[in-house]
């Protein structure tokens, strides 16, 4: 079986910063897909982008969360959406804290919302994924919140992140943040392979996001070293890995802490020494439209 690689940039939108990472990495072919975050102020760049350039795999990534200090975003649909929303009228800072109040009614109502914002943008989404993962209940073992995915995914028949196979690595990686028992996840595993055939739902076999967790946080070139290997141990099959790639700026340094790595991110996948590795491995890059086409 072939090995093949979907490099997602996640958070399109947020901000100018990552914008023009984002689309300078899409047009260099390093990045294969993205997502808009449709609540943020500068969605509409994002989407112009992708209407200006229809062969780029861009869709929409869900959002329940507004996690950074004080550069914050509400619900599109404020009021309406009361669980959704803290004590200032935005949303919640933490994926704990979207699943202790969100009610499902409300995150039905606002999703829609956001899938509408972009579609009336000019948007043609290809996929959809989400934000922080609240979606996918691994704070909490919400589980139901997935059903909400799920049905979007169907409703709109695009493909949705979520490993079809479920690895020790993957209940390991920080960035996914699995915080409850293997026991229960692989017990609802079942449930959720037998959800997404019935809906027709298009996944990736695994979901490998990089892991901040260790040397590669140091300097820049543990963090090359460190995707250099996690693309030789990928397995056979569909692997979405994900990036939020940002232009050093002002801007950028006064949204987050963590700037550092998202240029990291955008100085590694703008070298062209990155797609020359990937192709030494033998691994085709495809996007979430590729996909679509393989498994729809």
């Amino acid at each position: 079986m072939e090995k093949y690689l979907i490099i997602n940039a996640d958070d399109f939108g947020m901000c100018h910063a990552q914008n023009a990472a984002t689309a300078e990495l899409l047009a260099r072919g390093s990045v294969t897909s993205a997502t808009v975050m449709a609540p943020c102020a500068v969605a509409a760049e994002a989407v112009a982008f992708a209407a200006a350039h229809p062969e780029h795999a861009i869709g929409v990534h869900l959002t329940t969360t507004s996690e950074h200090g004080n550069y914050r975003w509400s619900p599109l649909c404020g009021a309406r959406v009361t669980s959704l929303r803290d004590e200032q009228g935005y949303m919640h800072r933490s994926s704990a804290a979207f699943a202790a109040h969100a009610d499902v009614k409300d995150v039905e109502t606002e999703l829609e919302a956001q899938i509408a914002r972009l579609l009336e943008m000019g948007l043609s989404p290809s996929h959809l994924d989400n934000h922080m993962g609240t979606l996918y209940g691994v704070e909490t073992g919400r589980f139901e919140l997935l059903n909400v995915a799920f049905s979007l995914a169907e409703k709109y028949r695009l493909p949705f992140r979520f490993p079809a196979v479920f690895t020790e690595r993957q209940r390991t990686n920080a960035m996914l943040d699995i915080k409850i028992p293997k026991e229960q996840i692989e017990r609802v595993l079942g449930y959720v392979k037998q959800m997404l055939k019935d809906k027709q739902v298009v996944t990736p076999d695994y979901l490998m996001p990089g892991d901040w967790n260790g040397p590669q946080a140091d300097s820049f070139e543990n963090y090359k070293e460190y995707v250099f290997e996690l693309y030789r141990t990928l397995d056979h099959g569909v692997t979405e890995t994900y990036i939020h790639p940002a232009v050093e700026c002002d801007e950028l340094k006064s949204i987050t802490p963590f700037w550092q790595r998202r240029c990291y991110e955008y100085q590694l996948f703008r070298d062209p020494c990155l797609l020359q590795h990937i192709h030494a491995l033998g691994i085709k890059l495809i996007s979430y439209r590729d996909l679509a086409a393989m498994k729809g």
